[in-house]
């Protein structure tokens, strides 16, 4: 314990130039014990802000530490009565310090407060006794008192005078009384059951009224202060003639026990004096005496009856006794004196005050069960059971109190929380005390929960099917994806982006990280891409973010956007394909089959056929899906030799598309009456130059068939000779099913058959196939034939461009041809032919 003294000089003497100087004695008394409880002394009417004492060193605390931890000083009651410099950890006081109204009648005068810190919470408990100083005078209620005493009074009767009275407390307050001096009169001094000093004026001398009516004395009282401070009142003694009988209590002491709250006018004592006297010597009046000024404003003395009443409102917290002097008196002037002491009895007319220290309005969602959010007190300013109070929450909350010390509770979480389930609380502490009328109070907590990033987005669906037309325009909007997070704030702000992935291109879409908008970038083609899927990352704002993904899957819907391409008769043909009918054709005789495709799917891609234009329209037809050409009647020598088709593909789409197929058709006698003619045309029509050039090439293939022809007549001895063995011939189907399906057709095998004479032509195929016939295959009607089997298909022309490009091209030389029949042909293969179908045409 350290004891610091400091010494202040101020003010001036009025009127004078010396300087009065006051020494103040400042102890400053630090102990630890127990819960740290700071001691401090401090003397009345210090200057405003003056030093207390340095917490931060008596704590243990760098005042660096103070601001940080929040440190503030709290007095007890409404009053704030210090400050606490968190820059320094100085204690000051705010104002100038008035013993006497901080705790008048008191001789010690305790100041308590308390020092908080957070972070963490800390209480530390304080208390400053304020020391007196003389700064108050005795005082008498009167200036002037006035005693009549009978002059035969014995020697040694005492008469009361009234006290003085000394604001200031212990030897700073009312010491001693002193008389001037006079032959008839000394004081006695006297000490009352609280402490308070009394005088009473003894005779020493007998009076006598013809020698002296009247005595002027001065009474001073004095106090025990340095300098000591007096305060004086004049005594003035009146002598009558003899009263023989001075009135008379029946009792000395009146004690009564009264409740606090006892109405107003009770009746509190009766107290009597009997006087034996008759006339004014025997009439007693009643009056107060050495009672202080609280007391007489509190009860009321009725001076004829000497009944006492309450006038006031009684308060057991302010004064618990009250003690009051009647002085009855007669009309000799003759008096007694008796006590009157009154109890107040403590009742429970105060309810619990629940006074909040510290709060933490805002905490996170994930504090750990038993975190303290406020720090209260609760005063009862009765005693006993009437201030001994409890503290409960009202409802079912995650949160519970703590009592700690000093009537002081912590309010703590007493299990997780979920901001989710609960955002907010409002938490009403009740305070009841123990009095057999229970008073109760209660005050509102008002504790927000703060969002923690515990919730990651979530998806309304796990996946996104979006559709859309293809050639689309770029940059556009298909749909939007939606993902909702639970949590608040950033936390539950989400951003969208597609989920990059190493192993794959760039897609072709984008989703607008703020809603979630899904673009396309670049117009789709369903017929290279019909469908792709993605995967889109919801993603908050948290620290950590959390995220969540989800399937896009877009579906490219088929447009018509794609015309019929005909495959058969080719397009880049500038003639058109010839097909060969003879005159003796029939009803539905098959002449050709066009066959086309659609890269488009679905309705778009299915493919009709329609006769668009024709040289006789009624003497073709065409199947609505199969695309076949034929005959609608049978041929007649009127039909023209040459007639040329045009056939219209139509998909079924919406516009629908189409394409036309240029077919022509030779009505031919026999196969070398009609390239003959074709040949004569050719040569009118082509000049001479290209003529000859035509012959050469002619003649070239002219001579190499003839070499074929050689081989494979050789072969087909050969073969007949070991078809003779074979008794049963392989039978064929005299007409294949058709297809109707709408996509490419089955092969078709042309068997061409030349007759002496020099033609050329040109020959398409869909796909080239080259039967060989037996020497001993019985020929068709009106057909006499017959077949040599070609050595290789690659003697005759580039098989390759025939299987691509479904034609086979020949040669188209002018030139002389051997007369012996030639036929074109696959080895292994056989053909039947029948009379109804085109002997040079079958469907395989």
């Amino acid at each position: 314990m350290w004891v610091f003294w400091r010494v202040m000089v101020c003010g001036r003497l009025r009127g004078g130039t010396k300087r009065q100087v006051i020494l103040f004695i400042l102890c400053v008394c630090v102990g630890r014990s127990g819960a740290e409880t700071l001691r401090y002394t401090l003397e009345e009417e210090m200057e405003r802000d003056s030093f207390v004492a340095n917490v931060a060193k008596d704590v243990g605390v760098a005042p660096s530490q103070l601001a940080a931890r929040k440190a503030r000083v709290m007095s007890e009651g409404n009053e704030q009565l210090f400050h606490l410099n968190q820059n320094t950890g100085v204690l000051t006081v705010k104002e100038s310090l008035d013993r006497e109204k901080i705790c008048p009648q008191s001789d010690t005068c305790m100041l308590f407060f308390k020092i908080f810190f957070e972070n963490p919470l800390q209480l530390i408990r304080g208390e400053v006794e304020v020391r007196d100083v003389n700064d108050n005078s005795p005082v008498f209620p009167e200036k002037e008192m006035v005693l009549e005493i009978p002059e035969t009074t014995s020697l040694g009767s005492r008469f009361p005078l009234e006290s003085a009275q000394d604001k200031d407390v212990g030897s700073n307050g009312l010491q001693n009384y002193s008389l001037g001096s006079n032959s008839h009169f000394s004081l006695a001094l006297g000490t009352g059951k609280g402490g308070a000093k009394y005088v009473e004026l003894v005779l020493e001398r007998q009076l006598d009224r013809e020698e002296q009516q009247e005595l002027n004395l001065l009474l001073t009282a004095t106090d025990g202060g340095l300098p000591p401070r007096s305060g004086t009142a004049q005594v003035r003694i009146v002598v009558v003639d003899a009263n023989d009988n001075t009135p008379v209590f029946d009792r000395e002491v009146y004690e009564v026990h009264l409740a606090e709250n006892s109405p107003l006018e009770q009746l509190v004592v009766r107290v009597t004096a009997a006087d034996p006297d008759e006339g004014s010597y025997g009439e007693v009046r009643y009056s107060f005496i050495q009672t202080s000024e609280r007391s007489r404003q509190l009860f009321e003395l009725n001076l004829a009856t000497g009944e006492i009443r309450l006038a006031g409102s009684l308060d057991f917290e302010e004064t618990k006794n009250h003690e009051m002097v009647v002085k009855a008196t007669d009309g000799g002037g003759l008096s007694a004196h008796c006590k009157v002491q009154v109890e107040v009895l403590d009742v429970n007319d105060n309810a619990p005050e629940i006074a909040l220290t510290s709060l933490t309005a805002s905490i996170p969602e994930d504090v750990p069960p038993r975190t303290v959010v406020a720090l209260f007190s609760v005063r009862d300013q009765d005693t006993g059971d009437n201030g001994r109070t409890e503290c409960t929450i009202d409802g079912d909350l995650p949160f519970s109190l703590t009592p700690t010390f000093d009537n002081y509770y912590e309010l703590r979480t007493n299990m997780a929380l979920d901001r989710e389930r609960m955002a907010e609380y409002n938490i009403t502490i009740t305070a009841m005390d123990w009095g057999t009328v229970r008073l109760s109070s209660w005050k509102s907590i008002f504790v927000q929960i703060s969002d923690v990033n515990d919730n990651p987005p979530e998806f309304t669906q796990e996946v996104y099917t979006m559709s859309i037309m293809e050639n689309n325009s770029p940059m556009l909007l298909i749909g939007q994806v939606n993902a909702t997070d639970a949590d608040t704030g950033k936390n539950a702000h989400i951003s969208y982006a597609l989920v990059q992935q190493e192993d794959k291109e760039q897609p072709d879409v984008s989703v607008n990280s703020e809603n979630g908008e899904v673009y396309i970038l670049h117009p789709m083609d369903y017929e290279e891409v019909r469908a792709f899927e993605v995967e889109v990352r919801a993603a908050d704002r948290g620290t950590p973010p959390l995220s969540a993904q989800a399937v896009l899957r877009v579906v490219v819907r088929d447009e018509n956007d794609n015309t019929p391409v005909v495959l058969h008769p080719p397009p880049d043909s500038s003639t058109g394909a010839s097909e060969l009918v003879p005159h003796w054709a029939r009803a539905d005789y098959l002449v050709a089959k066009v066959v086309a495709v659609d890269a488009d799917t679905g309705q778009n891609a299915w493919l009709s056929y329609e006769l668009a234009k024709a040289t006789e329209p009624g003497l073709f037809h065409v199947g609505l899906h199969s695309g076949e050409v034929r005959t609608a009647r049978a041929v007649t020598e009127r039909d023209a030799l040459r007639q040329r088709l045009v056939v219209l593909v139509r998909d079924h789409g919406q516009p629908s598309r189409s394409a036309t197929a240029t077919l022509g058709v030779i009505l031919v006698d026999g196969f070398s009456d009609a390239h003959l003619r074709m040949n004569k045309e050719a040569l009118t029509t082509e000049p001479d130059g290209l003529l000859t050039l035509y012959l050469i090439v002619c003649l070239a293939c002219v001579s190499v068939l003839f070499l074929a022809t050689v081989a494979a007549a050789v072969v087909v001895k050969v073969r007949q000779a070991r078809q003779r063995e074979v008794d049963t011939l392989p039978t064929f189907p005299k007409a294949a099913t058709e297809n109707t399906a709408g996509s490419l057709p089955r092969s078709y095998v042309y068997d061409i058959c030349f007759s002496t004479g020099t033609v050329n032509s040109e020959f398409r195929f869909l796909r080239p196939l080259f039967p060989c016939f037996p020497a001993g295959l019985p020929p068709g009607p009106s057909e006499q034939r017959s077949s040599v089997c070609s050595q290789e298909a690659a003697s005759l022309g580039e098989e390759g461009n025939w299987t691509t490009q479904g034609r086979a091209p020949l040669s188209e030389d002018m030139g002389p041809r051997p007369v012996e029949a030639a036929c074109t042909a696959n080895r292994g293969m056989e053909l039947n032919v029948n009379s109804d179908q085109n002997p040079w045409l079958t469907h395989q």
